[in-house]
């Protein structure tokens, strides 16, 4: 076995670490010193960068002006961009987009994927449902009229929806399938009410009542709604490995300048043992984040859907970066909390994405149902 990254992959690593090399953390004003969203937007200029450098088109064709690329290679860019807390609707626009190239029609895919490739076009995703808890696909119906569908429902937290072009929204229809609508931010009996994320950034909750979409706009594809709903939840791993990472690596440089009864506190069993814990965790959320993505990029038959991989990963992910900014905290001692120092941003931005999609404790749930419906061997 191989476990290698291709030559495209390891590009694609270096071109973002570059392309963020100059974002800092602390660039908007701290959640919690903040009523509020910490911004009204996101980083547009960041958001120009990645467009340049063709990270927006990651899982777009090359007929649409995207790199045609996969699933591992926007978790690698993913990854990246959680180290410096990156304000980009990123994981929600590739995966929209990921969506029109498998699914969508000719035609929507030629309106759409060539301006979202350039970054012309802002893709998000309402996935979170009523509470964050519930599924998604059943907060909103959806009915045929005409020549088009109406749908009628609430979906919470959606990233960025303020600032969007299009919302992708899954729906329930009468016979039970899920529809992806393309629904544009202004649109006819679609509302946004504010709300804010747990990191401070903006969040919408989307009231749609008799929200009319023409078929065109519209992926009534199998299995669409599963595939979106796999890929967030694996860039919402790929983000918290990332932003793990830099805190296990802030945690090392800080313990190893502090110094108690003349020596730095590093060297103390206590503190090694505490943060070699929270290195095994980041090594175990990266293996499964991995499997997850070579699943979805692959589509590789296994004992179990690929939905129960991205489980295990989500697991993994949510349990494992509350450990590791939890353990930071505690071993940076009272100068964690200081609001001039950047932990805490990363401790915000982590309890974000634990709960983001849903918390632990909902996917060891549907690694149950997956295992009661797929006796192992």
């Amino acid at each position: 076995m191989d476990f290698t990254f291709t030559e495209e992959q390891q590009a694609v690593v270096e071109a973002a670490r570059a392309l963020f090399a100059g974002v800092v953390p602390d660039g908007v004003p701290s959640p919690a010193r903040t009523p509020g969203a910490v911004a009204e937007d996101f980083d547009r200029a960041v958001w120009a960068r990645l467009a340049d450098a063709d990270l927006l088109g990651l899982l777009i064709g090359t007929e649409h002006g995207g790199v045609d690329l996969d699933a591992i290679a926007l978790c690698l860019v993913l990854r990246e961009s959680a180290k410096v807390l990156a304000r980009v609707p990123l994981l929600e626009h590739a995966a929209a987009a990921a969506l029109v190239q498998a699914h969508g029609s000719a035609e929507l895919r030629r309106r759409v994927l060539p301006r979202a490739a350039l970054g012309q076009l802002v893709l998000t995703a309402a996935a979170h449902g009523r509470t964050g808890h519930d599924r998604a696909d059943l907060a909103v119906t959806a009915r045929p009229a005409g020549d088009g569908w109406l749908l009628d429902g609430l979906q919470t937290a959606v990233p960025w929806a303020q600032n969007a072009d299009l919302v992708l929204v899954p729906a329930r229809a009468d016979d039970g399938h899920t529809v992806l609508a393309l629904v544009p931010r202004v649109h006819q009996g679609l509302t946004i009410a504010e709300q804010c994320s747990t990191s401070g950034e903006r969040l919408g909750e989307l009231r749609l009542e008799d929200v009319r979409v023409d078929a065109r706009d519209v992926i009534e594809a199998a299995g669409a709604w599963d595939r979106l709903r796999d890929l967030l939840a694996t860039g919402t791993c790929a983000l918290a490995l990332g932003l793990g990472e830099a805190v296990l690596r802030m945690t090392g440089e800080y313990t190893g300048k502090r110094e108690q009864f003349g020596h730095p506190i590093a060297t103390f069993q206590a503190v090694a043992v505490q943060a070699a814990d929270r290195y095994i965790d980041l090594r175990a959320m990266e293996v499964t984040l991995w499997q997850a993505a070579w699943r979805i990029s692959t589509g590789a038959d296994s004992a179990l859907p690929v939905t129960g991989d991205v489980a295990v990963a989500k697991i993994w992910a949510s349990e494992g970066v509350r450990r590791v900014v939890q353990t930071a905290q505690h071993l940076h001692g009272g100068f964690g909390a200081d609001t001039d120092y950047p932990l805490h941003r990363y401790h915000a931005w982590a309890k974000q994405l634990e709960l983001s999609l849903g918390p632990a404790a909902a996917y060891e749930e549907t690694l149950g149902d997956l295992l009661a419906a797929h006796p192992l061997g």
